[in-house]
């Protein structure tokens, strides 16, 4: 198991940076920050700052998408960084969520994504590429392909995950769900000829190291209702038997999401998500029952366990991980 830390870049810059070398020395492998460039700080001038002041995590975006920005820019920003970290970048990639849906903009399609993917490889890579007609090439771009992370829950994007993806981003810490999710991935490498077990699996979510359950429970809620945007949109494109309930049974009390108060720990978005969902969805309780878990989602086919360091006590999160968890793993 692998273990990374994700960032909401809505803090200081200075306390992004000092938690980002105090993760690495923990021995946290990765690094990764959202992309929503209009709720909070744009991602790639911090992740410049992630690079300068570590020497061997690897950093990227959890997640970024193919509509916001062109994927030439993407594609130039992470052959850019991939030159300054010494090959350390990770491309996170989805059809996008909050940093579309703020603006009363869709995600990407399915299609969309696949082709940004290719694009990006043959960019990143110093290839030529074909692109609305034109065929750039970056002569520069000499520091290799970053791996590609794609994020999803319906069947089709985990699909197309099992097809091209190096890694598969997964947020909630359910082993159920996630085993459901992995068997896609796992169906659709093998029919494309490739080998399941080389493909990563992230399980990203938040995290309360604390005997203090209810203090917990209201620490990490606004969790499910972020995921709760993308079950709605499932719901929307498929037949409810094609949804395993526990993914979908949470949502019918759901009211109207706010997204300009996304990812808040106090968010009124929060309030119809349950107990049980909460439980289900993050990881709470003392280290003991954080390493239970963990282990379960290894069993489950999870291969990194990306912590969502957002919900307060940040750097006590990190200590407690790096003396009472991580070394039930080494």
């Amino acid at each position: 198991m692998q273990f990374g830390i994700t960032f909401k870049p809505d803090m200081p810059v200075e306390r992004i940076v000092g938690l980002t070398r105090q993760a690495e020395a923990a021995g946290f492998e990765y690094g990764w920050i959202f992309d929503s460039h209009v709720l909070w700080l744009e991602p790639y001038p911090m992740l410049t700052l992630m690079a300068s002041n570590t020497k061997k995590m690897r950093l990227g975006t959890c997640v970024t998408n193919p509509a916001t920005r062109d994927v030439t820019v993407t594609s130039s920003l992470f052959a850019t960084l991939n030159l300054i970290s010494g090959g350390r970048m990770q491309l996170g990639i989805g059809r996008g969520d909050s940093s579309r849906r703020v603006l009363g903009k869709k995600p990407a399609t399915i299609a969309q994504l696949e082709q940004a993917v290719r694009t990006f490889r043959d960019l990143t890579g110093g290839n030529e590429t074909e692109y609305e007609g034109q065929t750039p090439r970056f002569t520069w771009a000499t520091a290799g392909v970053p791996p590609v992370w794609v994020a999803g829950y319906g069947p089709k994007v985990l699909d197309l995950a099992g097809r091209i993806a190096d890694g598969v981003i997964l947020q909630f810490a359910d082993p159920d769900l996630i085993a459901w999710c992995v068997g896609f991935v796992k169906k659709s490498a093998e029919a494309a000829g490739r080998d399941p077990r080389k493909i990563e699996i992230m399980a990203a979510a938040p995290v309360w190291v604390s005997a203090d359950i209810e203090v917990g429970r209201e620490r990490v809620r606004w969790f499910p209702a972020l995921v709760s945007n993308h079950v709605a949109d499932l719901v929307s494109r498929y037949k409810p038997e094609e949804l395993p309930p526990a993914l979908t049974s949470y949502i019918r009390n759901r009211g109207q999401y706010d997204y300009l108060h996304h990812c808040e720990v106090d968010s009124s978005n929060r309030s119809f998500v349950s107990d049980e969902v909460t439980d289900r969805s993050c990881l709470l309780g003392p280290a003991e029952a954080h390493i239970e878990r963990i282990r379960t989602l290894a069993r489950a086919g999870v291969t990194q366990f990306n912590i969502y360091l957002m919900c307060g006590n940040e750097e006590d999160t990190l200590e407690k991980y790096k003396k009472e968890v991580l070394p039930a793993f080494r």
